[in-house]
């Protein structure tokens, strides 16, 4: 399929990361909800928390997740927003069935924060980075600037503590 009118993308990454697990019987067919700008890639039912990022921060938030579900008792959504202009053209009813406004929302991003704060609103945090540039594998740089399952499950557990 062609788009003409929206942006399009291949989104490719060096990085060894782990595939996003399906919710359902296909993750391919979960997928093409990409088409919308945004969509949950882990759904429970009145989540105690929502995270959002795109690209390979996504995975991150997945490990986090498994973190504060099994060890802290959190039922999480986790949101994939690949564009968020398109994202802005759905409904709102598809927006907040997505990001709903009532709910705690962390946002991560190797990026700026800036990157997402809209996505999160005035009440939300967002993880980013202020600064580029170094050079390293990239399990060492997550390492040192926090973009880990474990450092990122503490990021959400300190701001959940601020709501």
């Amino acid at each position: 399929m062609i788009k003409k009118n929206t942006p399009t993308g291949l989104i490719l990454s060096r990085q060894n990361i782990k595939d996003i697990p399906a919710m359902g019987a296909s993750r391919y067919k979960e997928a093409l909800a990409a088409e919308k700008g945004g969509y949950l890639v882990k759904k429970v039912d009145n989540p105690d928390v929502v995270l959002i990022a795109n690209g390979s921060e996504v995975s991150t938030l997945i490990a986090a997740a498994e973190i504060l579900e099994s060890e802290n008792g959190l039922k999480v959504n986790i949101a994939s927003v690949i564009s968020e202009g398109v994202f802005r053209l759905q409904s709102k009813e598809y927006q907040n069935s997505i990001i709903p406004k009532n709910k705690p929302l962390f946002g991560l991003t190797a990026g700026l924060p800036v990157n997402l704060e809209g996505l999160v609103g005035d009440k939300g945090k967002v993880f980013g980075l202020d600064h580029f540039g170094y050079s390293a594998p990239a399990n060492v740089l997550d390492e040192k600037f926090g973009f880990t399952g474990e450092k990122v499950s503490k990021q959400v557990l300190e701001y959940l503590k601020t709501v």
